[in-house]
């Protein structure tokens, strides 16, 4: 895979179908997997012996992947580059007990994942996509991509002051989508998928079922200068570190191992075997570390030279809501990518890791902005500050900068993805 060129749609083109074709972090990390295959690279189980061998390498986890690719003449002691990112989006999630409604309607019991708008989840065609698990220990990913549910909102004649005090959701009483007309039946929901999936019925042993607007990915405006679409948030910077990934694992003068971490989790606080706060990063870096013969001195040294770009997206300024962002700071779609700095560590950038990212930029040759958070408004958080506290790892915050984050249908530049990606690429370039 070449490197992504700059103003080059394709890039973007392929964003969208990398979109459409993830509606979970399942799906995303098969997808990415995928993409690294045909790039040369191979994958890993965790419970073989790694062997010394160069080339791309990559392991999966449930939702969460780790890549990276040694160059020969790699010594034990070569520190790392790693892009990291985050596979999850905020959604509603299917329960143990799925089978539940009211009033003759049929519906799906669903939790509240992360932070998400909740209002962006009403009267909007959805599918259900996650992966099953079969009695046989044995795992199955599932995409029932068309207008199967619908979460619907109460019409204006029932509340009248909706539009004047605002909409008003309870979490637990009015999120719970409906998908039929009749009596609840315990298993029908499972029951269903095993059908969707030509399974034994009562095979399906466990679940881990989300819900997604069906609604594809789309460019937007007079000039199709942004686009519109699900799960920005944070596959836009998976889709850019695979991509970039590849690009490098075709140098031959890489003086360092570039790696990709995609992370589950990150919206609900990364404490998971599979999220930023588990043990899954460090675990791979060292046992790389170990494989090519070294000892801890080496993965001491390797560490200590080892820096981590975490791209997440950002706040783009807000053309109806300016007071809310900080009044010199107004990061601006197809501006460039985004530095994200703030000074009590909800970011983990600082001014040498400033250096590195604008080094990077200038290298490639794209503009690039800077955000910090207005002081009234309370800052969001990343896996950058984990990462750099859980490994002594010197790590920079960056990202592109979208409107509607965590709504089921976030915006972007067109131009920006691709800028990230050449950013990337700059950057595990070295």
């Amino acid at each position: 895979m070449s490197s992504p060129a700059r103003f080059d749609r394709g890039h973007t083109d392929d964003l969208m179908t990398f979109l459409t074709a993830s509606p979970s972090p399942y799906h995303a990390v098969a997808n990415a997997a995928e993409r690294l295959e045909k790039a040369g690279f191979r994958q890993l189980s965790e419970t073989d012996a790694w062997d010394a061998g160069t080339g791309g390498k990559f392991v999966l986890r449930g939702g969460a992947l780790i890549a990276w690719f040694v160059p020969e003449g790699a010594a034990a002691h070569t520190p790392f580059r790693i892009v990291g990112a985050h596979t999850d989006s905020p959604n509603l999630r299917v329960k143990p007990l799925p089978d539940t409604g009211s009033q003759g309607w049929r519906q799906i019991a669903v939790e509240i994942y992360g932070g998400t708008l909740l209002n962006t989840w009403l009267d909007r065609d959805l599918g259900l996509a996650g992966r099953l698990t079969l009695r046989d220990g044995t795992e199955r990913l599932v995409n029932v991509d068309r207008a199967l549910l619908r979460v619907p909102q109460l019409a204006v004649h029932l509340d009248r002051s909706v539009n004047s005090d605002g909409l008003k959701l309870d979490k637990q009483r009015h999120m719970q989508p409906i998908w039929g007309l009749g009596e609840v039946q315990e298993g029908d929901l499972i029951s269903f998928l095993e059908e969707e999936e030509s399974l034994e019925q009562g095979s399906v042993a466990g679940w881990d079922l989300m819900v997604h607007s069906i609604e594809p990915p789309s460019y937007l405006g007079r000039d199709r200068e942004l686009v519109a679409g699900p799960r920005m948030d944070n596959l836009l910077s998976v889709h850019a570190g695979v991509a970039a990934l590849a690009a490098v694992s075709t140098s031959d003068k890489l003086d360092h191992i570039p790696v990709l971490a995609a992370f589950d989790h990150e919206e609900n606080g990364s404490q998971s075997d599979t999220g930023a706060d588990g043990p899954l990063l460090g675990n791979v870096l060292e046992r790389s570390v170990f494989a090519r013969g070294g000892s801890y001195e080496d993965r001491a040294r390797a560490f200590a030279g080892t820096i981590c770009l975490s791209s997440d997206t950002g706040h783009a300024v807000h053309p109806n809501y300016g007071e809310r962002h900080d009044p010199t700071h107004h990061p601006r779609a197809n501006g460039g990518p985004i530095l994200k700095v703030n000074v009590n560590q909800r970011y983990a950038t600082d001014g040498s890791g400033r250096a590195v990212f604008a080094a990077a930029c200038e290298r490639a040759g794209i503009p690039w902005q800077t955000f910090v958070s207005n002081n009234s408004m309370p800052c969001g958080t990343t896996i950058g500050p984990i990462t750099a506290a859980r490994h002594g790892i010197q790590t920079v915050d960056i990202g592109v900068a979208i409107l509607s984050m965590h709504s089921a249908r976030e915006l972007c530049g067109a131009d920006d993805p691709y800028l990230l990606a050449n950013a990337l690429v700059a950057f595990l370039e070295g």
